[in-house]
């Protein structure tokens, strides 16, 4: 047994079950293929990858403070946000929201989803814009050549999109007896500061980068994404998710390898852990 989840009307406590998921995640995943000789490698926890970056994410939190981070992989696109989001829409929520948000996309991965991808995309768009290549030939899980490359970049985009309109909060109207009311439902992420790529599409394609700064906004008025300003940085050692567990015993030197890794350096001090 855990705590309650919601102990309180808009009092969230997550974290105990998250440790029990976790708990129960190194419990059975002894039991799939080649599993076992991992355990017998390692003497640490053994971290679902998506649990890992969320924990580097939280971690690096305590150093450049408010930040979003996408993982956009082969099978899932996932998105950790960590921030508490703004006064004036934290008045107005009709739920709480925990700090630390996570969405797992299993529909959005450029690869085992493709299809679906092409799909929200729109195939006939695709095919316009690779000069009438074959789409299906295209779905390689490494692209090496420039038409495999530009198809890949092209999902990806698809993927950041559309991931994020479903983590990010929207302004909402609603009647009551009083008329009409103005709320929020969802994560704001309207203070977000960095923006960090990772995952192989961001972290290997050329164009990571330029492809996330490319694909934050929305059309919708009433989103509460990331603002115009915030930095986008992109993992280059695709390190974060090793990062993560490396956090839970040295959360220094993971700050320090991750850091390096976005090319903060020697711009953001190590030694300092306020925001």
């Amino acid at each position: 047994t855990v705590e309650n989840v919601y102990p309180h009307i808009d009092e969230l406590n997550i974290e105990p079950t998250r440790l029990a998921i976790q708990r129960a995640f190194e419990e059975h995943i002894i039991h799939a293929p080649g599993m076992g000789q991992i355990r017998e490698l390692v003497d640490g926890p053994i971290q679902p990858v998506p649990g890992a970056v969320l924990n580097a994410a939280v971690t690096l939190y305590g150093k450049l403070g408010d930040l979003l981070v996408f993982d956009v992989g082969g099978a899932t696109t996932d998105l950790h946000s960590v921030t508490p989001g703004s006064d004036e829409v934290n008045s107005i929520l009709i739920s709480p929201e925990p700090l630390a948000k996570r969405t797992v996309e299993g529909d959005l991965g450029v690869y085992r989803n493709a299809a679906n991808l092409m799909g929200l995309a729109g195939r006939e768009n695709l095919a316009a814009a690779l000069s009438g290549s074959q789409l299906d030939d295209l779905v390689v899980p490494i692209p090496e050549t420039k038409e495999e490359i530009a198809f890949a970049e092209a999902l990806t985009a698809k993927a950041i999109s559309a991931a994020l309109e479903r983590h990010a909060g929207r302004i909402r109207y609603i009647y009551g007896p009083g008329g009409r009311l103005k709320v929020a439902r969802g994560k704001d992420l309207t203070r977000v500061k960095y923006v960090i790529g990772t995952g192989g599409a961001l972290t290997r394609l050329p164009h990571g980068k330029e492809l996330l700064a490319a694909n934050l906004s929305s059309r919708d008025p009433a989103f509460l994404g990331p603002p115009a300003e915030a930095k986008v940085l992109i993992d280059r050692h695709y390190i974060m998710a090793a990062a993560g567990v490396l956090a839970s015993s040295h959360p220094q030197a993971a700050i320090a390898l991750m850091l390096k890794s976005m090319d903060l350096e020697g711009i953001i001090d190590v030694s300092e852990t306020d925001n």
